[in-house]
């Protein structure tokens, strides 16, 4: 699983950055060193600034999305898959972002900024939750259902007339 989550959250960070690559070259939107800022207070690293601070921009970028990859993959070996899912995965990656820009300083509260700043990150992030989602998902498959799938098998939705599944099946893998 956690090998899975890093390869998910990796593919998700790599179509992120891509998309944003596009998504500038189309509205010349200038690169954002916010993640760079982000791990250089993490780890005490010296504080760049302009173009020096690429390779930190990139390594947080692909890092945080690798870590946080590692939850998409839980949420899918238990049987939370699909897009619904990914729209929940999409939140906690942006929630993420905020925590670390926002403790460290580096960053404001996201109804502080610009209406097209926002979209545009949101967008963003969508990309990487529905990559890191779908990557996840598909591994996770390899598994077969997950115990909350083997559940909504039996009966769909939260019932309680329902018993749970087995408990040596719950986490088989």
């Amino acid at each position: 699983m956690l090998r899975e989550g890093l390869i998910a959250g990796t593919a998700g960070a790599v179509a992120m950055t891509l998309a944003e690559k596009v998504e500038q070259r189309l509205t010349g939107r200038p690169d954002s060193y916010v993640p760079a800022r982000v791990m250089e207070r993490l780890t005490g690293m010296k504080e760049h600034r302009g173009r020096a601070s690429q390779a930190a921009n990139l390594g947080m970028h692909v890092g945080q999305g690798a870590l946080v990859g590692v939850l998409r993959s839980l949420m899918a070996h238990v049987g939370l898959r699909g897009a619904w899912s990914s729209l929940m995965f999409t939140v906690v990656r942006l929630t993420s972002d905020q925590i670390l820009e926002n403790a460290t300083g580096v960053g404001a509260p996201p109804q502080t900024w610009p209406r097209r700043e926002l979209a545009v990150d949101v967008l963003h992030k969508g990309v990487y939750g529905l990559v890191t989602g779908v990557v996840a998902d598909t591994l996770a498959s390899r598994g077969g259902p997950g115990p909350g799938q083997r559940h909504a098998a039996k009966k769909p939705g939260r019932r309680s007339d329902v018993a749970p599944v087995p408990r040596e099946r719950a986490f088989s893998r």
